[in-house]
């Protein structure tokens, strides 16, 4: 009220609050337009990869999305903050994240029209390579044949 005091007349200062009332309309009724952006038939899988106990980060995990056939839809590395993002259209996927120091972990989800499904993975120490498996359990074997 001010402004209009000091020279500014009453009708540019109506002016200017309109016009900003009109730039603030503008930019909600946009962002409320983001979400209908998405293809109708596709949703959001986010998936969150951490190591079991200490919670850290396993930036450096396979992410590999298929379909319930078996089928490789994408094969992904997660972010600096353990994090994967993929659009997927509507069905029934398989997620299966493995690193080399670390059992792997398969999950079934299902993905909804745009609807975002968010999976948090903790990884258990052990290893996801049958040949690490293997040679591990039969060193366990001589292990166990020779008392030790």
């Amino acid at each position: 009220m001010r402004a209009v005091a000091r020279g500014v007349s009453f009708s540019r200062f109506q002016s200017i609050v309109a016009t900003l009332a009109g730039l603030a309309s503008v930019t909600g009724a946009t962002f409320s337009l983001v979400q209908y952006a998405r293809p109708a038939n596709t949703g959001e899988l986010v998936a969150i990869v951490a190591a079991a106990g200490s919670h850290q980060v396993v930036a450096n995990a396979t992410v590999e999305v298929l379909t319930s056939d078996n089928a490789l839809v994408a094969t992904l590395t997660p972010d600096a903050a353990g994090t994967v993002r993929l659009q997927l259209k509507e069905g029934v996927y398989v997620v299966r994240v493995s690193h080399p120091r670390y059992a792997a972990d398969v999950r079934r989800i299902q993905v909804q029209p745009r609807q975002t499904i968010e999976i948090k993975t903790t990884l258990r120490s052990g290893s996801s390579s049958p040949v690490q498996r293997a040679v591990s359990k039969g060193a366990g074997s001589i292990r166990r044949a020779l008392g030790f």
